[in-house]
């Protein structure tokens, strides 16, 4: 159920860490990051070239996801409740939830997961113990979507952290039209990146902070 309502432009959410009810959302306006326009800011280019975290695909899903499910420091609370934790994780099990995990010194540092399906792939949460851990994550999971062949990369909703790496909001009408030619495009998430791949991704990503959302 949860696939076929991703295929129709639907996901879930809770109100909360400790509701026990999911709503079905299908917001008339819709983020998603074009792959071909993604930004990446000088500073966070450096880091990624540095090479500090130990990055990997699938390597630990529960343990990302549960990371993902804990309070914010900014309203204590989360959307993502005890049936999220369980639907996802039989996701990953099935091979449609993947995640991208940062790790420092061995430790998870941060991290995301979201939905892979054909060419589409639909970010749900991220999250980070040490600074640029997620953003890391993020531009890791792009390069891997441009190498894959991937059309889409959703983001639900446009908020002003994701429009620094480009995000935009679109009408629903024209996000359906994008998650259509996506699904039509047999793919996979690589989980590893050929040599070089990594510098061509931030070599044709736009270097300069993009303006701030509307």
């Amino acid at each position: 159920m949860l696939l076929t309502a991703y295929r129709l432009g639907l996901f879930p959410m809770a109100d909360g860490r400790r509701s026990s009810t999911l709503y079905w959302l299908d917001p008339r306006r819709r983020g998603v990051i074009p792959l071909d326009g993604f930004h990446v800011s000088r500073r966070l280019a450096r880091t990624v070239r540095q090479g500090r975290f130990e990055v990997l695909v699938d390597g630990d899903f529960d343990a990302v996801i549960a990371a993902c499910a804990e309070p914010r420091a900014d309203d204590g609370d989360t959307w993502i409740n005890d049936d999220i934790l369980r639907l996802y994780r039989e996701l990953h099990r099935k091979g449609a939830a993947r995640s991208v995990e940062c790790r420092l010194d061995g430790q998870l540092a941060g991290g995301l997961y979201g939905v892979a399906i054909d060419g589409a792939f639909f970010g749900e949460s991220m999250f980070s113990r040490v600074r640029d851990a997620s953003k890391v994550a993020l531009v890791h999971l792009a390069a891997r979507l441009r190498l894959g062949g991937y059309r889409l990369l959703d983001t639900q909703f446009l908020t002003d952290h994701l429009a620094t790496f480009g995000a935009v909001e679109i009408s629903r009408t024209d996000y359906r039209r994008r998650l259509k030619a996506a699904l039509e495009v047999e793919t996979e998430l690589p989980r590893d990146l050929p040599e070089g791949a990594l510098e061509r991704f931030l070599a044709a990503a736009r270097l300069t902070q993009p303006p701030a959302a509307r």
